[in-house]
């Protein structure tokens, strides 16, 4: 098809089309042979074969590597308020129609990619939201954006925690803030699962909480019965209460933050659970587990939910070396049957590469383990066909083997 110019252009170099025709939504700067015109930073442009065939309609940032985020294959559809509203409406009615699987007053309504909005994030917490900008389309589109939630959802406040690392490679400064709506008392109370937790807002990880967690501290709270556990990168304490709820023997919670710890005792406090049954210890996970081997500590249960440690496939190297320690340490101060919860969430480690990594951790540990179960982001945080990135949590349950 011969097209006429009415936008900024990019030219794609001939063979790099590929990915485009599968309808993955990420175009690299490596792809990129001609841009024609000055788009605008986030600005859209339309994205063009070496044959001059129209291919898609992208967001275009000269500054990132991943230079255009596509936001429609179609030609005879433009990237303007009609189309954003639409796919707002669309994921926000996507998590209603879940209903009760989603346990909580707290859901992630749009997913970004897997929801059309490249780089968008938006969760609910009860009353109000909390919004995540995290590349240059959604950035240049933010005052529409605004007003689209406003309308849409009715919210009474939006906060912006637009504070990630994938904001700073998309070259854009940090932003928090609220944007609009009533003042709300720091840190807000959730419910999950008929669990209540504070949630930290405004200076807690991510969006304040790990919604994508949701089903693995369900599944946690089922087999804790009995058992003492250590939970390493504790953070606020949504898997140690839920292991405390399913009448776990002890937790001990092992994370850096002091803040974080102290949240997580008020945690425990806010549902009943007995204090004396959790031990805070406030230290690096990597020192604090070699301290336990060297102590021939045991536990029957270990918790390994670490923050991201490769953003990127090209850090996946050095990540691989920090999963590999932290699961060879707890593997080797498991109990024999004892289960293990260990994660990733960086997008740089897929799931193929963490089960080796595993594999690798358990032979260095001098054990055998099952895997029992594959372990992923609850429902509200889904995965398009076309987008497997999408996958970014990944985690097993295994079992070491007497």
């Amino acid at each position: 098809m011969i097209r006429y110019k009415r936008m900024p252009e990019i030219v794609i170099k001939p063979g790099r089309e590929k990915s485009i025709l599968r309808h993955h939504p990420w175009i690299f700067s490596g792809a990129i042979d001609e841009l024609h015109g000055t788009p605008e930073f986030g600005g859209t442009v339309d994205v063009i074969s070496a044959r001059n065939e129209f291919l898609a309609r992208a967001a275009y940032n000269p500054h990132a590597n991943i230079s255009g985020r596509i936001w429609t294959w179609d030609p005879n559809e433009q990237v303007d308020p009609v189309l954003l509203e639409n796919r707002l409406r669309a994921a926000i009615n996507n998590r209603h129609m879940l209903g009760k699987t989603i346990p909580s007053n707290a859901v992630r309504l749009v997913h970004g990619e897997s929801d059309g909005l490249p780089g968008f994030i938006l969760d609910q917490y009860g009353e109000g939201l909390v919004v995540q900008f995290l590349a240059a389309g959604v950035e240049h589109w933010r005052d529409t954006l605004v007003e689209l939630i406003k309308s849409v959802t009715g919210a009474k406040w939006l906060y912006e925690r637009s504070d990630a690392d994938a904001r700073q490679l998309e070259g854009l400064p940090t932003i928090d803030g609220i944007i609009f709506g009533e003042q709300f008392e720091n840190p807000i109370e959730i419910l999950e699962n008929e669990l209540e937790f504070w949630v930290d807002i405004k200076d807690g990880h991510k969006t304040g909480f790990y919604l994508d967690q949701r089903d693995n501290r369900c599944l946690a709270r089922r087999i804790a019965g009995g058992r003492r556990v250590l939970d390493c990168f504790s953070y606020t304490g949504g898997f140690a209460l839920n292991c405390l709820a399913g009448n776990a023997k002890s937790v001990t919670l092992v994370e850096s933050s002091n803040k974080a710890l102290a949240l997580a005792r008020e945690n425990i406090v806010l549902n009943g659970s007995n204090l004396d049954k959790a031990d805070f210890i406030e230290k690096d996970v990597f020192r604090y587990l070699r301290e336990l081997r060297d102590r021939d500590e045991h536990f029957n249960m270990i918790i390994l939910d670490p923050p991201k440690f490769a953003p990127t496939v090209s850090q996946a190297e050095r990540a691989a070396r920090g999963y590999k320690d932290i699961n060879m340490l707890a593997l080797k101060i498991l109990d024999e049957d004892g289960y293990l919860l260990t994660f990733s969430c960086s997008g740089g480690v897929n799931e193929d590469l963490f089960q080796k990594i595993l594999a690798g951790a358990a032979l260095d540990a001098g054990v055998d383990a099952l895997i029992l179960k594959r372990l992923h982001q609850a429902c509200d945080h889904p995965v398009a066909l076309n987008f497997p990135e999408g996958a970014y949590l990944k985690g097993f349950l295994i079992q070491k083997l007497a």
